[in-house]
């Protein structure tokens, strides 16, 4: 058994069987001051509030493991939660940088063969070797800042030879790394080169079970100018019984991917930059998580998500990063937390949940990640003393990790 003692607060607990949380209930988290938390076999077996030293208190120095840790007045908690993340891709897309900042927008740089296209072309260049060794330097950074769980979608091959190089690379970096990976075919990103757009929508039908080897979800860019509500119905309706759906929607155009996704049970429709109320109401009773990605609105200068809104109808809210080349290349989820609350005016405590559980929840990987929560991984962040998630938020940029616990046993 290895102890953490001396927590100077203990946050994001949940009691077991609270896989996301909705509404009001995204306003709260448990929260335990001078505590203790016990680790075995990588998984959190009990916590409490320190108690007095005495011979037979495993909280004496004679009793802990070389292991354990004096966490020093420090915060402990769950660690982030990624679940939307483009992270595997090759080489960079600065030049388009310099596009936006000269007033091109992102459906004017797709029409001039940039965005996903260009990320596809440098991929076809890239061997899979070289793929690996760059997204892991990205998947390395993206742990440092204390993400312990991730999903990386494919979409950067447009063909099937590109889309399961992709896959191969995503399978590579779940088994090299200590953070849990979930894998998503994205096929559907765009209209691959050479193809017309029915033969690509079929291009990815067929691709599926073969995608399905390798990937844990099925995604679906339907938006304006991209795929349409009909091209998504028909890709998850070839895809039941192989891939759990998860939807890319309305980050262009309010586009009815949020009410196709919700028809095929997708566990999230993911960016929502533009929603009506008719979205809320369609997701209103269902199991579906709408997860916000305010990276993309920062950086496309987008319209942000209406988070508080969604809360205030019933709902829970997921964030995620969206790490890409093109409109979202940062994967600090201590920064999405940050704008979750300067942006879209969430509380601390919404926006942590939003991070953690929820976010857990809309990668299915919920049961073990996202709250600290008796029989859950260990999968923890401790920081140094004087933190907490007011401060975590507001402080964005000043260094608060002292270590990142994976839970592995």
């Amino acid at each position: 058994m290895k102890l953490i003692y001396n927590i100077g607060l203990l946050v994001g607990i949940q009691p077991e069987g609270v896989l996301r949380v909705e509404g009001a209930a995204q306003g709260r988290t448990g929260v335990l001051e001078n505590a203790w938390l016990a680790i075995e076999d990588g998984r959190i077996m009990d916590f409490g509030p320190m108690p007095p030293c005495h011979s037979d208190s495993p909280f004496c120095h004679s009793e802990r493991s070389e292991e354990s840790i004096d966490a020093q007045g420090g915060m402990v908690m769950p660690g982030f939660c990624d679940s939307h993340t483009h992270v595997v891709y090759a080489g960079s897309r600065d030049g388009e940088f310099l596009d936006k900042i000269n007033g091109l927008s992102y459906e004017e740089i797709a029409a001039r063969g940039g965005g996903i296209l260009n990320s596809a072309d440098l991929l076809h260049r890239t061997s899979e070797d070289e793929l690996f060794a760059q997204s892991m330097v990205r998947v390395k950074e993206m742990m440092d800042k204390g993400t312990v769980a991730l999903e990386i979608k494919s979409g950067y091959g447009l063909n099937p030879e590109g889309e399961l190089k992709m896959l191969r690379v995503i399978d590579r970096i779940k088994k090299s790394i200590p953070a849990a990976v979930k894998s998503t075919f994205l096929g559907a990103h765009a209209i691959g080169r050479g193809y017309s757009h029915e033969a690509y929508v079929q291009e990815v039908i067929g691709l599926l079970p073969r995608a399905a080897e390798y990937a844990d979800f099925v995604d679906v860019f339907c938006d304006e100018g991209f795929f349409t509500v009909e091209d998504t119905d028909r890709i998850l309706t070839a895809a039941q019984h192989l891939l759990t759906p998860k939807i890319h929607a309305n980050e262009l155009a309010v586009s009815g991917g949020v009410q196709v996704g919700v028809k095929h049970q997708a566990l999230s429709v993911d960016h929502l930059e533009r929603t009506t109320d008719a979205e809320i109401e369609a997701l209103k009773g269902t199991w579906t998580m709408p997860t916000m990605l305010p990276g993309s609105s920062f950086f496309l200068g987008l319209p942000y998500g209406r988070a508080k809104e969604f809360i205030q109808a019933g709902l829970g809210i997921a964030l995620a990063s969206d790490y890409n080349p093109g409109s979202s290349p940062c994967g600090d989820m201590r920064f999405v937390m940050a704008q979750g609350c300067i942006k879209m005016r969430l509380t601390p405590v919404e926006a942590f949940n939003a991070v953690t559980l929820n976010s857990a929840y809309a990668m299915g990987v919920s049961s073990d990640y996202g709250s600290i929560t008796r029989g859950k991984k260990a999968a923890l962040l401790l920081t140094t003393p004087g933190w907490d998630l007011t401060k975590l938020a507001y402080q964005y940029q000043t260094p608060f990790i002292r270590q990142v616990i994976f839970g592995r046993a």
